[in-house]
């Protein structure tokens, strides 16, 4: 099994140095695992600074890799978080470093943080997410360099009011953006931990997904803490089974590996 969303202590919201990671991931018997730390460069809180010196970065990954090395394969990855006025800087930092695995995510709308609530005031559940993939869109169009899409109904969490609308019409214009460009999606189980019905996407979008020609997805617990790795993974394999996917994906030097999913 492979782990290939999890955060240590370069990420601004996570205290959890490396080593225990990877010795709790040895635990649970996983073949490989990828740290993605948080960079989100104009994040719109100030109060939390996400961004690292990427060699240290580096020089830790290595240092966990070759110390593990005969227990477990361990990747070096980065969660960016994009805003459209900021895709310039994450290309300039994509040319200059190297990592076997990205995942582009959208934590904020609009220059305002999801987490807190901003961006959803003054609208209604349909419009923040007609906004949300809209943005979302806008940043797929104009920025390549990733290996998958992190959470993509991430907005789903911070909303009590569910929409009657799937947004479909969007996604698809997002997947149409994406597969041909060789870039996929990860599932991404912390869902199950904020009390949605699914992980992130739902079992909808991981359909119409498959049903668009997509065939690149990860799994990832989002793990800032040791209990969380892996958590309802079996659960989120169910899911990627029933929309008809027979194979994981993990990464090297930003290449999908696929793994047969019954062989996990």
């Amino acid at each position: 099994m492979f782990d290939y969303h999890m955060h240590s202590n370069f990420s601004a919201d996570c205290e959890t140095p490396m080593e225990k990671t990877v010795e709790r991931a040895i635990e649970l018997g996983l073949k490989e695992i990828c740290f993605t730390d948080h960079i989100d460069y104009d994040y719109p809180d100030k109060d939390w600074i996400f961004e690292f010196d990427l060699k240290d970065y580096d020089k830790k990954i290595k240092e966990v890799q070759e110390r593990y090395r005969n227990q477990i394969r361990i990747k070096k990855g980065v969660e960016i978080g994009l805003q459209p006025h900021i895709l310039q800087r994450y290309e300039d930092m994509m040319e200059q470093e190297q990592f076997d695995f990205v995942i582009c995510s959208l934590h904020a709308t609009e220059k305002k943080d999801l987490h807190f609530g901003e961006f959803f005031e003054g609208k209604t559940v349909d419009e923040a997410y007609e906004i949300y993939y809209t943005e979302l869109l806008t940043c797929v169009r104009d920025f390549k360099e990733f290996s998958v899409l992190g959470h993509l109904d991430l907005v789903k969490r911070y909303t009590k009011e569910k929409s009657k609308n799937n947004f479909h019409h969007i996604i698809k214009e997002i997947f149409a953006e994406i597969i041909p460009a060789g870039k996929g999606i990860e599932v991404n189980t912390s869902g199950y931990r904020y009390g949605l019905e699914s992980g992130m996407p739902s079992l909808d979008i991981l359909k119409l997904y498959k049903d668009c020609g997509g065939e690149i997805i990860t799994l990832g617990s989002d793990s800032h803490v040791v209990d969380t790795l892996a958590v309802e993974f079996p659960l989120a394999i169910a899911h990627l089974k029933e929309a008809g996917f027979k194979y994981i994906c993990t990464f090297t030097d930003g290449k999908p590996e696929f793994h047969y999913i019954d062989n996990l």
